[in-house]
């Protein structure tokens, strides 16, 4: 899964706009009960004979689309291999196996379009490491939980910058449509920061920071880590001690009108929170218990 931090910004600027078919039903889940589990599931589903209207459509077109921003460690494109891979994957790529869906096609778009995306019927979900918020409850549905997130302040390995109190005097970027973005924009109003800058990317955001267009980004602190451990050539560290504000719960995003395949979603999800899948899946990204959420208290109140 290594990749540099060019990459990714090749892999996003080749993929946008573009409907790029991947194939992920064959990669398999260490630590997955077995795939007759997930075969089962599927039969008893399809012997019921009461699919959502949704789940027939994607299952005679033979494939499932989603809206992704191309980010890793979520849902991206590998360069090397050009599969579909990441968290988000792998969760879907589960539920998948367990609804009888046999493969995954991703449409890569700036973060801040994908529920436009959806809304437009251009793709069937969004799955990309999205916050379940009041605002976006009020455009679509969100399945209940799939894991728990934060965010990270980024600097340079030498910055002044060490403390969240030291920003003050810091110009600060951030990726529009993200929580940590309308965070960032709070900071600026109440003067914890002077400015937020605009980044489209990941990749942009975490260039920025690395030569000295702004002084510091505020991103999602799982993505962060993870570009850190990649690419030795980003003079980057994130700030520590550093508490979290803008934690929030996961989920993937399906329209209104599509609230029996929401459920189907949901059982499979639950059904893997229940047997362990989805905790050995969250482990094989380097995840403790801590960004888990059960069954009961991972359930969404959506609001249609």
């Amino acid at each position: 899964m290594k990749k540099k931090l060019l990459s990714i910004v090749l892999a996003a600027a080749l993929g946008t706009a573009l409907l790029t078919g991947c194939s992920v039903s064959q990669k398999t889940t260490s630590g997955s009960d077995s795939d007759t589990g997930s075969d089962s599931a599927a039969a008893d589903s399809e012997s019921s004979g009461e699919e959502s209207a949704l789940l027939k459509e994607i299952k005679d077109k033979g494939y499932i689309t989603i809206a992704t921003s191309n980010d890793a460690p979520f849902c991206y494109y590998d360069v090397d291999t050009n599969e579909l891979t990441g968290l988000d994957v792998d969760i879907l790529q589960e539920i998948c196996n367990r609804l009888g869906i046999p493969e995954i096609k991703a449409n890569v778009t700036d973060f801040s379009n994908m529920l436009i995306e959806l809304n437009n019927k251009n793709v069937d979900m969004v799955a990309d490491a999205m916050y379940i918020t009041d605002e976006r409850l009020q455009q679509d549905l969100f399945t209940d939980v799939w894991y728990t997130e934060g965010e990270a302040v980024v600097t340079k390995t030498d910055s002044e910058f060490t403390t969240k109190e030291s920003l003050k005097d810091a110009s600060v970027g951030a990726q529009p449509g993200t929580a940590f973005y309308e965070l960032a924009q709070q900071w600026a109003q109440d003067g914890t920061v002077k400015e937020v800058v605009s980044y489209e990317n990941q990749a942009t955001l975490m260039t920025a920071v690395n030569t000295g267009k702004v002084d510091a980004a505020v991103t999602d602190g799982i993505v962060a880590a993870y570009t850190l451990s990649q690419d030795s050539s980003l003079d980057l560290k994130l700030m520590s001690p550093y508490e979290a504000e803008a934690t929030g719960r996961i989920g993937a995003a399906v329209r209104f009108e599509d609230k029996d395949f929401l459920e189907e979603v949901n059982g499979a999800l639950n059904d893997m929170k229940e047997d362990g899948t989805l905790m050995k899946i969250l482990e094989n990204y380097g995840l403790s218990e801590d960004y888990f959420i059960g069954v009961d208290e991972g359930k969404t109140e959506n609001v249609q």
